[in-house]
């Protein structure tokens, strides 16, 4: 997609609004966006993608992210490699090293559930490639599935979800 404002560059930021019920959606470029920073309150004049997520990221309005990872002036936790502090991580958005991932491991999962919802990367499959990954992958998930319907008693329905697991075994069977 192509910045809307300057018609040149590919669009790297998308946003959409939605006031009184009526959506308006804007596409721009970073050096756009750069310019048009009155959109972005609190970073004026320097904006920048990282700042943009880092803000939407530990700026929640009911603070729950800053509670639950307990962010404090007195008691910093600091990456012994880089010197990284968790509250400069929540200014820039940006790690400065692979250390960092082990040393603020317990502050990130209220963070990641919170943008992704799980702690858990499960990761995609190219449709065109990995026919037998993509069954033994839908397969996993109807077994987990398959164990819900049973501990909730839904017999019925566990047997259906049997009798589809049986199906895509035979099918890897035959590939």
């Amino acid at each position: 997609m192509i910045c809307q404002e300057c018609q040149q560059k590919p669009a790297t930021l998308h946003l959409t609004k939605v006031i009184n019920g009526k959506k308006t959606e804007i596409h721009l470029c970073e050096f756009c966006a750069q310019e048009k920073t009155e959109m972005f309150p609190g970073y004026p004049g320097n904006f920048s993608i990282p700042q943009l997520l880092s803000g939407l990221l530990f700026n929640s309005p009911d603070s729950s992210v800053h509670s639950s990872v307990g962010l404090t002036q007195d008691n910093q936790l600091r990456c012994t490699q880089c010197g990284l502090t968790f509250t400069q991580f929540s200014k820039s958005g940006r790690f400065g090293c692979s250390q960092c991932y082990k040393t603020f491991e317990g502050k990130l999962d209220p963070l990641f559930r919170r943008i992704h919802g799980n702690t858990h990367h499960s990761g995609k499959v190219p449709k065109r490639s990995g026919g037998t990954l993509l069954l033994k992958k839908e397969i996993s998930q109807l077994r987990k599935d398959l164990q819900r319907s049973i501990e909730y008693e839904r017999f019925e329905e566990a047997a259906k979800i049997r009798d589809r697991i049986r199906e895509l075994e035979q099918q890897i069977g035959s590939l």
